[in-house]
Parts: C-alpha cells; sequence; structure tokens
C-alpha cells in the first residue's frame, strides 16, 4: 500500500510543478519533457530487464547446481546460528539462509550483476515459505532493509569515477564510505528489529559484529599500505577472483556429489527468463514515476528548500551541493550516478561537496528499485513498513555522509 501512495505521489507533485513552471515562467516544453522522461525511462526498464535476462539464467543456473548438490543447504546449516537469530521465521537449514548469504556477500564486494540473481532466487524460496501470498512477511522485510542500506566493503565503481574526473587521490572517499554504509546497515537491521521484536544482544549477533569489526579493521589497514593507483586495480582482482571462484567451487561441488551439473545449470536457467519478464511491469511502473518526479523539477525544490531552511538556522550549507545525489540514490542508481558525475565537474572532484556526494552514493542502495524487483518478482503488493524502515537507513546513510564527510574532508 505504501508503495501505491509513492508511486502516485511522484505523479501528482510533477504534475503541480509542472503547472507551476507553465503558469509562472511560460515554459511551454515543460510537458513535453514529462512525457519525454516516460517514453525514455520505459524502454530503459525494458533494457534493464532484457540485460538481466542473460546474468539471471546465469546464476540461477549455479544455484541450481549448488541446490541439487546440498551445497546451498550446507550454507545454510553454516549459517544457522545467526541467521536464525535475524531470520527467527525461517527453519533452521533452510535453503534461504544460502541464498540469502550468496546474496549479502555479493553485494558487500561490489558484485551487483551476482547480488541481484541471488536476491531473487532468495526472494522466491521466502515466498514458499510465507503463509499470505500477496503480503511481505518478516524475513523478507529484513533481507530487503539489509539489501537497501547497501552495505559494501570496496566502492569499485565510485573509485574508478573519481578517477575518470580527475580525482588526486580516487581512493579517499574508501574508509568514509565504509563507515557511512556500515552506520546505514546497523540502523536499517536495528529498526525492523525494533518493529519485529527481534533480540539482537545475543551470542552469535554479538561475534558477528565483533568478527566484522575486526574484519573492517584489516581492510582500512591494508588501505593504508597500499598506494592508490594500486587499490582500485586490487580490488578489481580480487573480487573478479572470488566472483569467479564462486562458480568453480559450485561446479566441482556438483561433479564431488555426482550430480548432472550441465542439466541441473539447464533447469536454473530457465528460471532466468521467465523472472526476467515477471519483473519488467514493476520495474516500468517505478521507473517512469521517478523519471516524471525528476524532469518536473520537483527534486531541485526539495533540494533548494532544504538549503534555504538550513541556512535560516545559521548552519554551513556547503553539503546542500550534494544532496541530489544523496536523494537521488534511493530512486535512481544510474540517476545518482550521473548526478555524482554532475556534481564532482561543477565543484571539483577534491573538492568536500565532491567527495561528499560521493561518499552519500555509496552510503546506501537504491531502495524503490531494489523494492519493486523483488517483491515484483513474487507478486508482493503489500509491503507493510519494508519501505519506512529502508527510508530510515537510507536517511541515516545521508545524515552519516554529511557528518563523516565534514570530520574526513575539512
Amino acid at each position: 500500500m505504501v508503495l501505491n501512495y509513492i508511486w502516485i505521489a511522484f505523479f501528482v507533485i510533477a504534475f503541480i510543478v509542472a503547472m507551476g513552471k507553465l503558469l509562472f515562467t511560460g515554459d511551454m516544453n515543460i510537458f513535453t519533457e514529462l512525457i519525454n522522461a516516460t517514453f525514455d525511462s520505459s524502454k530503459s526498464a525494458f533494457e534493464i530487464s532484457l540485460g538481466l535476462t542473460g546474468i539471471l539464467s546465469l546464476w540461477l543456473g549455479i544455484m541450481k547446481i549448488g541446490e541439487n548438490s546440498g551445497m546451498i543447504n550446507a550454507l545454510s546449516n553454516w549459517l544457522s546460528p545467526v541467521f536464525c537469530k535475524l531470520f527467527p521465521d525461517i527453519p533452521k537449514g533452510h535453503p534461504a539462509m544460502g541464498s540469502i548469504f550468496m546474496n549479502l556477500s555479493a553485494n558487500m564486494l561490489g558484485l551487483d550483476n551476482a547480488a541481484t540473481p541471488m536476491g531473487l532466487k532468495a526472494m522466491k524460496e521466502l515466498q514458499e515459505l510465507n503463509p499470505k501470498k500477496d503480503t511481505a512477511s518478516n524475513p523478507m522485510i529484513m533481507f530487503l532493509v539489509i539489501n537497501t542500506s547497501g552495505l559494501i566493503l570496496i566502492p569499485v565503481s565510485i573509485m574508478m569515477y573519481r578517477s575518470q574526473m580527475g580525482a588526486a587521490q580516487p581512493t579517499d572517499i574508501f574508509i568514509p564510505t565504509l563507515l557511512t554504509t556500515a552506520f546505514s546497515t546497523i540502523v536499517g537491521v536495528t529498526t525492523v528489529s525494533i518493529s519485529q521484536r527481534i533480540n539482537l544482544l545475543n551470542k552469535p549477533i554479538l561475534m558477528l559484529i565483533g568478527g566484522i569489526s575486526i574484519f573492517f579493521a584489516a581492510i582500512i589497514w591494508l588501505f593504508t599500505q597500499v598506494g592508490r593507483d594500486e587499490m582500485g586495480v586490487y580490488s578489481t582482482l580480487v573480487a573478479n577472483v572470488l566472483l569467479f571462484s564462486i562458480i568453480l567451487t559450485f561446479i566441482l561441488w556438483g561433479v564431488r556429489k555426482r550430480i548432472n551439473v550441465y542439466d541441473s545449470f539447464i533447469e536454473g536457467a530457465k528460471e532466468g527468463f521467465t523472472t526476467a519478464i515477471r519483473i519488467i511491469p514493476y520495474l516500468v511502473a517505478f521507473l517512469v514515476g521517478i523519471a516524471v518526479f525528476r524532469a518536473s523539477g520537483a527534486m531541485d525544490i526539495i533540494v533548494n528548500g532544504i538549503g534555504y531552511l538550513v541556512g535560516l538556522c545559521g548552519v554551513d550549507t556547503t553539503f546542500v551541493g550534494a544532496l541530489p545525489t544523496a536523494l537521488m540514490k534511493s530512486l535512481s542508481g544510474s540517476g545518482a550516478n550521473g548526478l555524482m558525475i554532475d556534481t564532482m565537474q561543477t565543484y571539483g572532484a577534491d573538492s568536500l561537496v565532491g567527495r561528499m556526494s560521493c561518499v552519500a552514493r555509496g552510503a546506501s542502495d537504491t531502495t524503490f528499485y531494489i523494492l519493486a524487483v523483488y517483491f515484483g518478482s513474487v507478486g508482493i503488493s503489500k509491503t507493510r513498513n519494508a519501505v519506512t524502515c529502508g527510508l530510515i537507513a537510507d536517511f541515516s546513510g545521508i545524515i552519516a555522509a554529511i557528518i563523516i564527510s565534514y570530520l574526513f574532508f575539512t
């Protein structure tokens, strides 16, 4: 129901803003721009789905090998002590645990192309446990909020954009981004846990937090030992080696268990096509809504309004230049990338605003895209508090990005 209201709001606000521009500024092209935005975004939605078809087929095929060989079940058993605390409604040893782990691991490494198919696989398995097929279950909400909070260890793509824009040290946003995305994830998980009455103060969770903290400390230490030129190369190399190692491990595990690896792959790959087709209407709906909202100028009005109010309070308004990227990232990943690049072009890649926009871009993921694709893939229409919890994580990420950027870059 929340998505329904948000989607309607996109169009209503866009129309009001467009009419205002027409009446007060005489902009005769505003509605032409809105219609062009609907056409372009509809085309983009189909192209995204089409592009996902092959990737979905590949990774769902690999996941089917893991399922038939028992590897997913082994992962589920290994993760049960921790995941059973975060997802108490999932039976111990259920395959969904393994799929969730694979999805979160891919996200943390910045492997978006691998993360989406694994996430869709996890949603399908969670839907099998869901007693109300049109309503989001507790595990679905926790899973999606962790996804939307965007926990990522190495923001390779952001560092690549900074390098292309001429940043003196493209990797200088690494630690701030790591801290920001960790904060948004903690807030997201805590928010869902409170709403679902999940107790996080237990031994497995505390051990996990301790392990993650040690791992983060090791990553930060390695970062200080590697030069800026080598960082992007090594990050990309490690991610790609791990990705290919996952594929090879699944195949060799299947061989070890003496299953027909090829037939298992084909069986899973067939699901990729049907899944890609199923998400097209949901993608079209939200990408069109986001496009008209942005094309109308509503986003600019919100950003300028925030800047004006902050200025009245006597607070430094330098951060306002990074707000378009921060706000857009919840709506569109490509849109946020475009605004991030535009911010670096306008203010400079090494300016406070340029760096802050990069940190804000890495703070969390594209909330509405993830909700539309993941829920749409299993026919969920009643999202309960998933949107609210996701946006709370997003908002906390924006605040953290601003504060941490001021601490690191001023």
